[in-house]
């Protein structure tokens, strides 16, 4: 169960609606975000909900039987609407984010703003902290690159969107993202979750290697449930014992999740695939799919990146993908 608060509920008030909950055979957890304030109750026991919904200071009330409560779209049936940056998420309108796997250098990460400026995209990827399955591979540029990716993107309006690994590393780059990505690695990293939940900037939380829906929600309960309901939810593939692209994109995710979660879903391609000629044909079909947008990986000249350039779209490429994708929206927009 979960229960709205309106604003201003006074202290007293609470304490009795607590009473109430306990004395129903409820327990109750305070949650207050800079959106709302709930009570996140669980329990087992029948009884007429009406009694809590004409307390003092309830604004509203609602069952979720759900294991992950604030998440479920079973009390907030539209999508929630998260800003970041210049850059809204879960509109009507789906929306491309894109850039490289690692940031590299000035050059690299002028040229690519300069391709996603041309193109009308308003969000960079890049990550500055990178981890890597082996200790010898390329480990990013850390706190100095974040620093001149944010220099470069704030001279032509674009916003950042950057990959957090631990707890110490948030406020290095507070001042410098707009939008937190916590990686497939570290989904159910929960003391890092609940830090995140604290930090009050928006967090795209991909889903684990091998993790199931159920996981990824619950780990974006932990986010919610510590202060924080600005996520946005992000299928990346899954490890599967197929061994003819990268991972298994579990397109089937996207409408699920929908269905099951409030908050907006995008897609990842360049992960979920891991091969450059066919992220395209992803992407198209991720938003036919029903996702609130693409993150892609795109890279002056793929063959050298430090990272991940087996899957990474060059610029040509790129700009073919956004028309693409334009016309796509177009087309769907033509059948609501």
């Amino acid at each position: 169960m979960i229960i709205q608060l309106k604003e201003g509920i006074t202290q007293q008030e609470l304490a009795a609606l607590i009473i109430l909950v306990k004395q129903s055979g409820y327990t109750a957890q305070a949650v207050s975000t800079a959106r709302g304030s709930y009570l996140v109750c669980l329990g087992s026991l029948e009884f007429d909900i009406r009694k809590i919904g004409g307390q003092a200071g309830v604004k509203d009330v609602h069952r979720v039987s759900d294991s992950y409560k604030l998440v479920s779209r079973k009390w907030k049936q539209e999508t929630t609407k998260i800003k970041a940056g210049h850059t809204i998420i879960g509109g009507q309108k789906p929306v491309i984010i894109a850039g490289p796997c690692a940031i590299e250098s000035e050059m690299q990460i002028t040229a690519i703003v300069t391709h996603l400026a041309d193109m009308g995209i308003k969000m960079m990827r890049g990550g500055v902290f990178k981890p890597r399955s082996s200790p010898y591979a390329f480990q990013g540029l850390g706190v100095e690159g974040l620093k001149l990716f944010y220099k470069i993107c704030r001279q032509q309006g674009i916003s950042i969107i950057s990959e957090v690994m631990d707890i110490g590393q948030i406020e290095q780059m507070y001042d410098y993202v707009d939008l937190f990505q916590v990686g497939a690695r570290n989904t159910q990293n929960f003391n890092l979750l609940r830090a995140l939940g604290e930090a009050q900037k928006p967090v795209l939380l991909k889903r684990g290697i091998s993790g199931t829906i159920d996981e990824l929600l619950q780990s974006a309960e932990y986010i919610f449930s510590s202060g924080n309901e600005d996520i946005i939810l992000c299928e990346r593939g899954i490890r599967s014992f197929e061994h003819a692209y990268r991972n298994t994109f579990d397109i089937n995710a996207i409408p699920v999740l929908k269905q099951k979660s409030h908050l907006p879903v995008l897609a990842d391609p360049s992960h979920g695939i891991g091969i450059r000629e066919h992220v395209t044909a992803v992407a198209l079909a991720s938003i036919v799919a029903g996702a609130d947008g693409v993150i892609y990986e795109v890279h002056p000249q793929p063959e050298l990146a430090r990272s991940d350039g087996q899957q990474t779209l060059n610029f040509e490429e790129s700009a073919q993908l956004n028309q693409k994708l334009q016309a796509l929206q177009q087309f769907i927009q033509a059948f609501n």
